[in-house]
């Protein structure tokens, strides 16, 4: 029996854009044949409307961010938290139209599509368990090298990709993750001086974390059944 370690979920598109007030003048320097130059001028035309266009964007683009888990594959949303979204889009469209009542030159944009993503939809695992291995082997290799930025940030990210895994399966990463959170500080604190050992027990940990993502599904699908056919007797002439 294959145990699925995917929430059921949204994958969601976000595109957020500002359009209007700037323009670009383009000079030709050389233009030749085989040869081309040329300088661009980017010119905004209302620098303060622009400046506010891009805090709006970034608003409301971080709304609907924070309520969702970033992956290697976009924004996912817990099934759970589809209102909480919905409600995030609806705030983040808010202040766009705000802004873009106002202003008279700048216009602010957020589209966003969504899909559902079942929990027993096999390339959607599958996909999960590739990003989970990879941040847990990060871990490793930060543990290796002794990179407690490398082991801190592949730590945030699993945490993060967490949000969209089952409580039996977002409790095996946990596990790595403070185990290798914990010797990133002892790290830090030893400092320069240490001829600090590698840390094997965390790293044998983490690898049986990173173990129990991998996709077994060669050894849970039934065999193809052999056709079995009755042999021929050719005579020969």
């Amino acid at each position: 029996m294959r145990h699925s370690t995917l929430r059921p979920g949204l994958l969601v598109s976000l595109k957020t854009s500002v359009m209007g007030n700037v323009s670009y003048q383009r000079r030709d320097i050389i233009n030749e044949a085989s040869h081309s130059k040329w300088e661009t001028d980017r010119i905004i035309a209302d620098p303060a409307e622009h400046e506010a266009a891009s805090k709006a964007r970034n608003a409301a683009r971080s709304l609907i961010a924070k309520v969702c888990t970033a992956s290697a594959f976009g924004l996912l949303c817990p099934e759970a938290d589809s209102d909480k979204l919905e409600a995030a889009i609806k705030d983040a469209r808010k202040i766009t139209e705000e802004f873009n009542s106002k202003a008279a030159l700048s216009r602010v944009h957020v589209y966003v599509i969504t899909g559902k993503v079942a929990s027993d939809d096999v390339e959607a695992v599958k996909a999960i368990n590739s990003e989970v291995r990879e941040l847990l082997a990060d871990m490793e290799t930060g543990l290796k090298n002794m990179d407690p930025k490398v082991i801190r940030q592949a730590a945030s990210k699993a945490k993060e990709v967490g949000g969209m895994l089952t409580a039996e399966a977002a409790a095996r990463v946990q596990i790595a993750i403070d185990a290798a959170r914990a010797s990133a500080t002892a790290m830090v604190k030893a400092g320069e001086q240490a001829a600090a050992e590698v840390d094997l027990s965390t790293i044998r940990r983490i690898k049986e974390m990173r173990t129990s993502f991998l996709d077994l599904d060669e050894e849970n699908e039934i065999a193809r059944p052999v056709e079995k056919a009755r042999a021929v007797d050719f005579a020969k002439g």
